[in-house]
């Protein structure tokens, strides 16, 4: 276990039942309510820095975390990932904070919160906050995102290569990534070349097993109790009306708010309205931020 703090954030380890580390943030322990940040797959708690900050400043304890296989967490020995792993990783988490948590799940993470707070009774979550993702999704979108992770097995030369290809991949940014935001998506081989944080075995099991598991998705959804956010792209293509239109239907509690401008990377590409919606969100809960919210 190390801890190191910073102004605004301590960055300590937890461990999976299974015993691996996961690198943890927290952001303002003292805050009212929490929020528990899981991201998508092939990215890591960077992902919601400015959005866990931003609602950090509002009042909000937020946590956030690189998956088993990403960033700084461990990977699994011998390459064998599996979805209930990162499944366990989540209720694990959950578990360990001091209150349910509001669950922000981006992709991969939105829908291993729905597997937790559909199948475990009574749920680890306050409510749930999911984005751009539904049990069944858009096969075009993900494969697209797939067909990145696996581009440039070979690694890059340096960081501006890295940037160049990010750009290509995501024309909605307008500003390329600098080589301080690419240093921890990124490691140094042996052989000098830099390649992707995320352990490559992970195409083989949980791809696999994704396609798998949408029947178990779609009833675990039908069973979620707690308040519920669709965040979704109005740009996107892993998400659509039909996909959508249909979880609605599994979930007729559940609110539904499209960012217009948004692909399916919501925090980056419309970080202001994100955090906006979810502010309302947790402050229609109980009036966790009160009246002085500053984005609310």
């Amino acid at each position: 276990m190390f801890t190191a703090t910073s102004p605004d954030s301590t960055i300590s380890r937890a461990t999976t039942v299974d015993g691996l580390g996961l690198s943890v943030e927290v952001r303002h322990a003292t805050g009212k309510s929490t929020l528990l940040f899981a991201h998508g797959f092939g990215q890591t708690r960077g992902a919601w820095k400015g959005a866990a900050a931003a609602l950090a400043t509002e009042g909000c304890r937020c946590v956030t975390f690189d998956a088993r296989g990403h960033g700084e967490s461990d990977r699994v020995p011998g390459g064998e990932y599996h979805m209930e792993q990162f499944v366990d990783d989540l209720l694990t988490l959950a578990r360990a904070q001091p209150e349910p948590p509001v669950l922000v799940g981006a992709s991969m993470g939105g829908l291993l919160g729905l597997v937790v707070a559909g199948e475990i009774d009574p749920s680890p979550f306050r409510a749930l906050v999911l984005v751009d993702i539904t049990p069944r999704w858009e096969t075009a979108g993900v494969e697209r995102i797939l067909a990145f992770m696996q581009a440039h097995p070979e690694g890059f030369a340096d960081y501006a290569e890295a940037a160049e290809q990010i750009a290509i991949y995501l024309p909605q940014r307008r500003e390329r990534k600098s080589e301080d935001q690419l240093r921890p998506l990124l490691r140094e081989g042996v052989d000098g070349r830099l390649r992707w944080h995320w352990d490559p075995a992970m195409l083989d099991g949980v791809v696999r097993e994704s396609e798998r598991y949408q029947p178990r998705l779609m009833t675990a959804a039908a069973k979620v109790k707690v308040p519920l956010l669709l965040l979704s792209g109005g740009r996107s293509d892993v998400v659509s009306r039909d996909t959508v239109g249909e979880f609605l239907q599994l979930v007729p509690h559940a609110q539904h708010v499209e960012l217009s401008q948004a692909t399916h990377m919501l925090a980056g590409d419309a970080n202001d309205a994100f955090t906006q919606e979810i502010v309302k969100f947790v402050q229609s809960l109980e009036g966790a931020f009160g009246r002085s919210s500053k984005l609310g």
